[in-house]
């Protein structure tokens, strides 16, 4: 026979009092005497109560949990900010939901129908590329369940946001190209429909026009944020009848496709063709040549995006909605860093 939970109906009936001066006693309410609360506390040691976690959330209006919708776990970028968020929720008492929308809109809005079913306490997110809309993230605000973004924020949703400064490391990776020589510099971008993409966009186009190169249409190319999709615009740019000498790609999956077809096309990496990523995913330092890329603070991003939400579940009077912007790092590795020699090895310099 299965070993039966102790409840509060029980204590009280055993003291002969009511189940809710058996609730105020357990609580340290005011309203109970010293002795009635010492035999109450001293029977459910006897008996070995615990709370009952689902009656506690009513009684709190909480559930101590907490939603995270993302593209992709499989992608080391989000798993690193999901370790972030339950660093923080974990040392404060909340439980994490995980979710994941495969950059599917409808996915995603079941996934938010299911965090406001599940009485989450709120939600962090990391929207879909197809989403035409936010405003299930709209509705989930206004049943009292708030939300905060990181990486691909919404612009229509008015709350905390949490990314990194993609414009700056994108004009600083496409600057860094230029100083290694590269004149015909290609980008795959991811799609336009996130703020991460034509943020790294606009940071490479300015680069372009800041050292008189020119943005050619047919040097720039969109795809999904896979290395599948990588690869395919990768053997697009080098059939071209004037082929790039440097491939900017938006994520380090993009650009481990590309890698893969310049292997396979007999490419030499950075002579031929440099290649330059975004995120620095682990994997990326393991490749032959290693690839260079900018770094975000991936983990550092889910913390901070908790911590925000948490403030918001807490403290619900919150009016002043921030965005934290975090810097960017150029991570230099050989498939970028050329050695521009004058002919005596002695002067070779290393840019």
């Amino acid at each position: 026979m299965g070993k039966t939970s102790i409840t509060i109906k029980e204590i009280a009936r055993q003291l002969n009092i009511s189940k809710s001066t058996v609730s105020r006693a357990l609580r340290d309410s005011s309203e109970i005497s010293e002795h009635t609360r010492e035999r109450v506390i001293e029977l459910a040691r006897r008996l070995n109560y615990s709370p009952n976690p689902i009656a506690l959330s009513l009684l709190k209006n909480r559930t101590q949990t907490i939603g995270i919708i993302v593209p992709d776990i499989d992608n080391p970028f989000f798993s690193m900010a999901i370790g972030g968020v339950e660093d923080v929720a974990y040392s404060r008492g909340y439980h994490v939901m995980i979710y994941q929308s495969h950059d599917s809109y409808e996915r995603e809005c079941i996934d938010a129908r299911h965090i406001a079913a599940r009485r989450a306490d709120g939600l962090i997110v990391s929207v879909a590329s197809k989403s035409p809309d936010h405003s299930h993230f709209e509705e989930l605000q206004e049943s009292d369940i708030p939300v905060v973004f990181f990486d691909r924020i919404s612009e229509q949703v008015q709350t905390h946001k949490v990314l990194v400064n993609d414009y700056e490391g994108a004009f600083e990776g496409t600057e860094h190209l230029i100083m290694q020589g590269c004149r015909r510099i290609a980008h795959i971008s991811g799609p336009m429909g996130l703020n991460i993409s034509r943020n790294r966009f606009n940071g490479y186009k300015d680069a372009l026009a800041k050292h008189n190169l020119p943005l050619r249409d047919e040097w720039v190319v969109s795809a999904d944020y896979s290395q599948s999709d990588g690869a395919e615009r990768a053997y697009q740019l080098m059939a071209l009848r004037e082929r790039p000498d440097a491939i900017f790609a938006a994520s380090d999956r993009i650009a481990i496709g590309v890698h893969w077809v310049l292997r396979q096309l007999g490419y030499r990496m950075p002579q031929d063709v440099a290649l330059l990523g975004f995120s620095d995913l682990s994997i990326s330092a393991l490749l032959d040549p290693p690839l260079s890329s900018v770094a975000q603070p991936s983990f550092e991003m889910g913390r901070q995006a908790a911590e925000l939400l948490l403030e918001l579940i807490e403290n619900k009077n919150t009016l002043d909605f921030e965005t934290r912007v975090l810097k960017t790092n150029l991570v230099v590795r050989g498939s970028t860093l050329k050695i521009i020699n004058s002919g005596d090895p002695a002067s070779a310099e290393i840019l």
